[in-house]
């Protein structure tokens, strides 16, 4: 059997569909169950939902075969000790710098204050440009930190516009693309190459 880490959300629904489509029949599966476990009737592949910056941990640990989480989690939390296999391209959304619209001076300051939920990408961003910054991790709600003046600014994901929009904020740099990536954990791809090249097939 392969065990398969999603992230949940979108992610989960569209490989849950692909699956389906695919032949694969989860009769205890639907987009509102709390469960956390579904395997399938066949009992061919068992899919676990976790949250997306834990993905990368049950593949690298073994506790799944293989993943399905946005670029911008392995980029942020270490892309190390797995394989990064196929580029979905599902998932679509780019990573950029916002603040507050109009404001862009704000982007002069000798030393920014920058809030995100991925600080290590929006530190090498900085780096790259020696910006010096004061860094500040959020965990939610990132829009909300120029608008209290808690920062200067934001690095965080967008995927339309609307919430920054909406908060009368803008982005300032779109500096980086992401998509939904499949990983696997380096034992299991060798010794599952058929189920791993299967279920490659279904959800590219």
């Amino acid at each position: 059997m392969l065990h398969i880490a999603l992230a949940k959300g979108r992610i989960a629904k569209t490989v849950m569909k692909r699956l389906a489509e695919g032949g694969f029949h989860f009769s205890d599966y639907s987009d509102e169950s709390r469960k956390l476990i579904f395997t399938d009737d066949e009992e061919r592949i068992r899919v676990t939902l976790v949250k997306s910056p834990d993905v990368a941990v049950y593949v690298r640990r073994g506790a799944a075969d293989a993943g399905i989480v946005g670029k911008d989690v392995l980029m942020e939390d270490g892309e190390e000790d797995v394989y990064e296999v196929l580029d979905l391209g599902i998932g679509r959304c780019r990573m950029a710098v916002s603040g507050i619209k109009g404001n862009q001076k704000v982007m002069q300051k000798r030393i920014l204050t920058v809030a995100s939920k991925y600080p290590s990408i929006a530190r090498k961003y900085f780096a790259d440009r020696f910006q010096p910054i004061d860094i500040i991790k959020l965990n939610g709600s990132v829009e909300l930190a120029p608008l209290v003046g808690l920062s200067d600014v934001i690095v965080d994901i967008v995927e339309t516009g609307t919430t920054l929009r909406e908060n009368g904020l803008e982005a300032y740099d779109y500096f980086m693309d992401f998509s939904a990536r499949l990983i696997c954990n380096k034992v299991s791809y060798k010794m599952k190459q058929k189920e791993m090249a299967e279920f490659m097939a279904l959800v590219k």
